[in-house]
């Protein structure tokens, strides 16, 4: 679970004897979908890969047979284990662009080994996270309304986007190896195939009524306006006849504004108030918003393709489908303990040296990203925690899923509002420190200096 210049680099590492202490840091240098924030989820499957991280005999067999690596530096890999230091953002936290999600501090050929594995962890779950906290946003305008995961058949990791859009505030997910894994309740309605199977959709839909106690009946396998109707009368009597509740209906497709408007006219005229309206079918954020903008009658939503491949907006002309996590070093220790502040110069890209601290003030006001040994802005709280130590766990510093998906819901909620809308004009304000910049221009400095040193000897 690396990509091939990572063993690469941990070669030339190993051969020119170069593996002193190095800090990278994780982040992104924007939020995603047009937005202002990041809701960080991941952080327990990095973990997870940095402590089993290992070579095995027959992966070192690979590796042998695609590259003539010296034996002895397989022999380095086969005993290989992360011995370093992890701090993060806690998942359920809010994040902002340069901020480091992830500190990690390790002997080098460790640190530069592990980072697509923790970036693959921390970027995937943050983007579902923050897609899914956007889409509930949306559907939870004017009253609270359910978001329903239905991403399994379109998502590239199925379990890893249920688990994470949980964290963002789904209330169920359609996976039951989600809902199993990870005890999330499990929810679903029937497909147009169970309908059509019958001669009738009269038939279907006492079919289902017979078969459950609460059930949903899906209305636009054929005519939703025309499905209602029958719908009420086969709900009507099997309350009647055997006690069972019709729950919910569901659109999937057609006229939703009109058509949900319909049919709640139609369930409230029969007495039915309490029959849900879900719709379902190729919804995102910002479709959600105008149907309910539009007056849509809807109580529930399922949500599947865009939150599953975290889709940005084609007619909107907003990017998805990846977070664009970098993992940069900032920091290096030699081996005889001389500190070098490390950097990259590339406009836009350039990056942050320094082992940083994050500090938020106390009424969002500001986050400020400065050098860990400079002092905590008074009031401020520190956002990064200590996740591993020595390659081992914290104990205490991986919460169960239940207390994450609080602490999100919490987070976001004191968001302040401007920063939660859609699409944001003005970003949250992330300061760096005046040590922090000072650090900055003397690295720039020094690198200028020693190329230039390099090109007279050249």
């Amino acid at each position: 679970m690396t990509d091939m210049y990572h063993p690469d680099s941990a070669y030339v590492s190993w051969r020119t004897g170069q593996n002193g202490l190095t800090t990278f840091d994780l982040y992104t240098r924007k939020a995603p979908f047009g937005g202002a924030y990041l809701l960080v989820a991941g952080i327990e499957a990095a973990v997870e890969f940095a402590q089993s991280f290992r070579y095995t005999d027959d992966e070192l067999k690979f590796l042998a047979h695609i590259r003539d690596y010296d034996s002895a530096f397989l022999d380095e890999l086969a005993e290989l284990r992360f011995t370093g230091e992890l701090l993060a953002i806690p998942e359920g936290s809010i994040a902002f662009p340069h901020e480091p999600i992830l500190r990690v501090t390790a002997p080098f050929r460790e640190a530069i080994l592990l980072e697509a594995g923790l970036l693959q962890a921390v970027g995937l779950s943050t983007l579902i996270a923050t897609k899914a906290s956007r889409i509930v946003y949306a559907a939870e305008q004017g009253h609270p309304r359910r978001v329903s995961e239905f991403a399994f058949r379109r998502a590239q990791e199925p379990m890893t986007v249920a688990r994470a859009a949980y964290i963002g505030g789904c209330s169920s997910t359609s996976l039951l190896n989600a809902a199993y894994e990870y005890r999330l309740p499990a929810t679903g309605t029937v497909p147009h195939a169970l309908i059509e199977m019958y001669p009738t959709e009269q038939q279907a839909f006492e079919a289902i009524a017979e078969a459950y106690n609460r059930y949903t009946l899906l209305l636009d396998t054929y005519d939703a306006r025309r499905a209602i109707l029958t719908a009420i009368e086969v709900g009507l009597r099997s309350q009647e006849t055997l006690g069972h509740t019709l729950a919910a209906v569901r659109l999937d497709s057609g006229d939703l504004v009109a058509d949900t408007i319909y049919v709640r006219e139609q369930l409230d005229k029969a007495g039915l108030h309490s029959v849900r309206i879900l719709a379902s079918g190729d919804l995102d954020e910002w479709k959600i918003q105008e149907l309910l903008q539009a007056g849509a009658a809807i109580d529930s939503f399922g949500v599947g393709t865009a939150l599953g491949s975290g889709a940005g907006s084609v007619e909107r002309q907003i990017e998805g489908g990846s977070l664009g996590t970098v993992y940069k070093e900032a920091w290096y220790v030699d081996e005889i303990g001389t500190e070098y502040p490390k950097i990259k110069i590339a406009g836009a890209k350039s990056t942050w040296p320094g082992k940083k601290e994050i500090y938020r003030h106390p009424n969002w006001q500001e986050d400020v990203i400065q050098l860990s040994h400079e002092p905590r802005p008074d009031n401020y709280h520190r956002l990064l925690k200590p996740i591993m130590r020595n390659g081992e766990i914290v104990p205490g510093s991986l919460p169960p899923l239940s207390e994450i998906r609080e602490l999100a819901q919490y987070n976001l909620n004191l968001l302040p509002e401007h920063y939660r809308q859609l699409t944001v004009e003005d970003p949250y304000p992330v300061r760096f420190s005046e040590g922090l910049q000072s650090l900055r221009k003397q690295a720039i400095e020094m690198v200028g200096s020693s190329n230039l040193n390099d090109s007279k000897l050249a």
